[in-house]
């Protein structure tokens, strides 16, 4: 999928799944024109047919986000290294490539390109399941990394120890624009009715074990390590993901 993202950024004018090793993420979120989402679909669909007759082999996955302002949609690649980004793209890419100027580019009206690196030692080692269709995803915008860090490792480690485990996949924003999340934490649902399902959150598991006084100071250290907070929900659209 990183060849069209390359594409879409070099032509006139951002799910996740888990392993034990670190892997990079390629996400490019795509405000779609208002009124052209239908059209939109339509191109992505084009170009993946096109990719796939002419044997195509890059994985990708399409998020549309939930809430809001716009319609956006962000789509998802792995790299196991970054020599991957030396790549100047498979044939099928190049092959297909009109149908990314002529059908999917006129409907854009914005592209935001970003990469993150897993953090495989706090995330959950459990693959994301393959009937995952949706993803809630907290960022973070930091004011003290180390302080950061050093409460999301305790966090985690009581997640781990807990009934409910450690669901979630930990990223670290490599770069960006002044506005864009330093990290960000992705957790898997089956759908939409796994909300409604009661989970004790990481405050009340982390007070369970350590004490509430000692959590209200952990959640004031973890406040003060931030700058700005922000979540979203994404929803897999499987007809345009590979």
């Amino acid at each position: 999928m990183k060849k069209l993202l390359y594409l879409i950024l070099l032509l006139p004018l951002v799910v996740f799944s888990q392993e034990n090793e670190r892997f990079l993420l390629n996400m490019s979120e795509i405000t779609v024109k208002r009124g052209h989402e239908v059209q939109f679909i339509e191109g992505v669909k084009s170009w993946k047919e096109c990719y796939l007759e002419n044997e195509g082999e890059d994985k990708w996955n399409i998020w549309r986000r939930v809430q809001g302002e716009g319609t956006v949609y962000t789509m998802t690649s792995r790299m196991a290294k970054w020599a991957e980004m030396d790549e100047s793209g498979d044939e099928a890419g190049k092959a297909c490539r009109t149908l990314v100027q002529n059908f999917i580019l006129p409907h854009v009206e914005s592209v935001h390109y970003n990469v993150a690196s897993s953090i495989p030692e706090i995330s959950t080692k459990t693959p994301m399941s393959e009937d995952t269709e949706l993803v809630n995803v907290y960022n973070f915008k930091i004011s003290n990394s180390t302080t950061f860090r050093e409460v999301v490792d305790a966090l985690t480690s009581e997640m781990k120890k807990s009934k409910e485990g450690n669901r979630a996949t930990w990223y670290a924003v490599v770069g960006g624009a002044p506005e864009v999340a330093d990290f960000f934490v992705a957790v898997p649902f089956k759908n939409f009715a796994e909300l409604d399902i009661e989970r004790d959150g990481v405050w009340k598991v982390y007070a369970d074990a350590k004490g509430k006084d000692k959590a209200a100071a952990i959640r004031d250290k973890f406040r003060a390590s931030l700058e700005s907070d922000w979540s979203y929900m994404y929803t897999l659209n499987k007809e345009l993901s590979n």
